[in-house]
């Protein structure tokens, strides 16, 4: 019995002991890798793993015209980034093919030569760098295929060590179109919108980006999606696509005609306030026209003439005077003080009614008018002018609003001169946006509607947030008087100042304004001459209306008058919107085949398109390929339908196209585009046949003329 024990004993002992010798050569073995070889094996797992957070950028939503199409959208583009030291390239690989490499990334950004891309890689690889940049610009879809077909590039992220950041790039694709309306984004995303609703809805727009794990395990990267991004919301705006069109056109025309510096047209819809075209051109110094600043919102403009409405609505209103009596304009010319005014005829208008005074824009009949009625209370004037609306603030979803400026008695600057001359449209300054939603008023029965630009935002397919129209002032004046003053208006146009522009079969009621303009403290007179802005304020139908409208013109050579520099503007679009929207309306029209043997103009581009449209005008044609994209030709029997031929890698011939097909076979080609003017190609930055590279820039020229 002992004995066994003492083997039980023996084997326990032999057992501990060698459990004690296999724990101390882990601790040993342990104790070795850290503190020996630690710093060894710490190396090889810097080198091998690593593991960050990266930001997954949401989808920024699209910008809508009232009736879906993009006015401006996200296009994907990518940032080329290397790892110079991936693990799977070997320096073989890489001596051998970093030149052919160096080469292909020059001809594709043209920012470094082959050279100067050869030492920056090299270098970055002599130092271990495990990301750079590369490039002076992100690339576009069909320039990311063609990088992955780079020399090293081609073998694939972990070999290559290619790696291209996802982003986007915003795109307008009716080019200026409502530009500054719909505004601009900074290439930092963070940086939100510059201007216009891009900016106002930067938050519903943009969404919010997701987070992911970029884990590299030695030498594969993977990235493990943590938050999912979530993608903004797109903007459905009040701006109708066609009506912007045809007043951007219109204003562009007459701005050139007149070489004049800029100009603004606006529409508003009479009962909602909805704006469904705002147009702001200015001239460069290359005597092209773009939209650069949002001149509607944001100028302080002495309206002129257009303000002796608000004068005839306050004396009307306060019971001073009514529109047959008369007043005597004398013989053109009035002494106020130390100043002469002086009427819009040579030899006055003589002794006439109120309504005539109005209608011929009488500058002393309107000033005599007012003087008369507030001269021992002017501060009831300036309090009646606020009673409608004209110096609220409109509270508009974009920024940069301007608050009119007008003075009272008792403010610096406020003479004897003042009242008479604010009567007529001087010593007030407020915007074209503000000028129109009064007007907007006094075609809406005196309710003033607030300028929406925002119909509602969608999230997904769904209508959310959906905008309702504002009313700003239920009435600004008596029902009276506003029927008094439509009456006015619309003589304006019969047989007053604007009777250039009478239309039928429908009738248009405004007013004219031809304003001095002010060079700051120069005054009107700027090295011995005088600069002039010439408006337009009303309008149509003028027996129902549906939409107000202002145009103005500033600076125009030759004609400053405003019924013939903006009047004629208001006409023409009014004369295409009320073919387009009022006959329509009024039950469907069958158009009749043009019978004077004088066929439309047509633009070429995707031919399905064009068929359709001369199909259900009734135009003859006739139609001589099969291709997709086709030119158009118009004779006196018919438009001839004829192909266009398009050679790879060689510039296609995209003269007399719209800017929608251009652009999209354009960028189908892998070409990028910029666009000036609306209506048709007219010139191309590249001439047609000539080869070119992927990822080049062509610049498109587009004229209605």
């Amino acid at each position: 019995m002992a004995d066994k024990h003492r083997r039980t004993y023996t084997c326990l002992k032999a057992l501990l002991v060698l459990v004690g010798v296999v724990c101390i050569s882990i601790l040993g073995k342990a104790v070795y890798l850290k503190v020996i070889r630690g710093e060894h094996y710490k190396q090889i797992l810097e080198k091998n793993y690593s593991q960050s957070e990266v930001k997954i950028p949401a989808t920024r939503g699209d910008i809508l015209a009232r009736d879906g199409r993009k006015l401006a959208c996200s296009v994907p583009n990518y940032r080329v980034t290397m790892d110079p030291c991936a693990d799977g390239l070997p320096d073989s690989v890489f001596n051998r093919d970093i030149g052919e490499l160096s080469l292909q990334l020059s001809n594709l950004f043209r920012d470094k030569s082959p050279e100067e891309y050869r030492n920056r890689i090299t270098q970055a690889r002599l130092r271990g760098k495990r990301y750079i940049t590369l490039g002076n610009r992100r690339i576009s879809h069909p320039e990311r295929n063609r990088v992955k077909s780079f020399a090293i590039f081609r073998r694939g992220r972990n070999k290559g060590g290619l790696f291209l950041e996802e982003g986007d790039e915003r795109k307008m694709p009716f080019g200026i179109l409502a530009a500054r309306t719909v505004g601009k984004l900074y290439d930092d995303k963070e940086l939100g919108g510059m201007v216009g609703l891009e900016n106002a809805y930067n938050k519903t727009l943009r969404g919010e980006d997701g987070i992911s794990n970029r884990i590299r395990m030695a030498g594969s990267w993977e990235n493990i999606e943590k938050v999912a991004p979530k993608n903004g919301r797109s903007l459905v705006t009040t701006i109708d696509i066609d009506i912007q069109d045809v007043a951007e056109n219109s204003l562009m025309s007459q701005l050139r005609n007149l070489d004049a510096d800029h100009g603004v047209a606006m529409l508003m819809e009479v009962k909602t306030g909805a704006m469904r075209a705002i147009v702001n051109l200015h001239r460069t110094s290359s005597g092209s026209y773009v939209e650069d600043f949002n001149y509607a919102v944001g100028e302080l403009v002495e309206p002129g003439s257009t303000f002796k409405l608000a004068s005839l609505i306050a004396c009307l209103d306060d019971g001073k005077v009514a529109l047959d009596d008369t007043i005597d304009t004398y013989d053109g010319e009035f002494k106020i003080y130390d100043r002469i005014m002086r009427d819009t005829k040579a030899g006055g208008h003589g002794n006439i009614t109120i309504k005539k005074a109005f209608e011929v824009s009488s500058n002393i009949g309107i000033s005599r008018m007012v003087m008369k009625s507030y001269d021992n209370d002017k501060q009831k004037f300036i309090d009646h002018i606020r009673d409608l609306g004209l110096c609220d603030s409109l509270a508009i979803d974009i920024k940069g609003e301007k608050p009119t400026d007008m003075k009272k008695p008792g403010d610096e600057g406020w003479s004897g001169i003042s009242l008479p001359w604010m009567s007529i449209g001087y010593e007030i300054r407020l915007t074209p946006l503000q000028l129109l939603t009064f007007y907007n008023a006094v075609a809406n029965n005196g309710t003033m509607m607030r300028p929406m630009f925002v119909e509602c935002e969608l999230d997904g397919s769904d209508r959310v947030n959906v905008r309702r129209p504002s009313v700003m002032r239920n009435s600004i004046a008596t029902t009276r008087t506003i029927r008094a003053v439509q009456e006015a208006l619309k003589g304006v146009v019969e047989s007053g100042t604007a009777s250039n522009i009478k239309s039928t079969p429908y009738k248009i009621a405004g007013k004219t304004g031809t304003a001095q303009i002010a060079n700051g403290s120069q005054g009107y007179v700027h090295d011995g001459e005088r600069s002039y802005l010439a408006s337009f304020a009303g309008y149509f139908p003028a027996d129902n209306p549906l939409y107000s409208c202002v145009v103005m013109v500033f600076s125009p050579a030759g004609q400053i008058y405003g019924n013939k520099a903006a009047g004629t503007v208001v006409k023409d679009i009014a004369d295409r919107v009320y073919a387009a929207e009022f006959r329509k309306g009024a039950g469907k029209v069958e158009p009749e085949p043009p019978s004077s043997g004088k066929m439309p103009m047509s633009k070429g581009g995707w031919a399905p398109d064009l068929v359709k449209v001369l199909s259900e005008l009734r135009v003859p044609y006739s139609v001589n390929t099969s291709t997709d994209w086709v030119s158009a030709n118009a004779k006196p029997e018919g438009v001839n339908v004829s192909a266009r031929h398009f050679v790879k890698d060689m510039m296609p011939n995209v003269y007399g196209m719209g800017a929608a097909d251009a652009v999209s076979l354009l960028e189908s080609m892998g070409l990028r585009v910029a666009i000036e003017g609306a209506g048709r190609v007219v010139s191309q930055s590249i001439a047609s046949d000539a080869h070119f590279r992927p990822g080049d820039m062509v610049r498109l020229t587009l004229s209605d003329e």
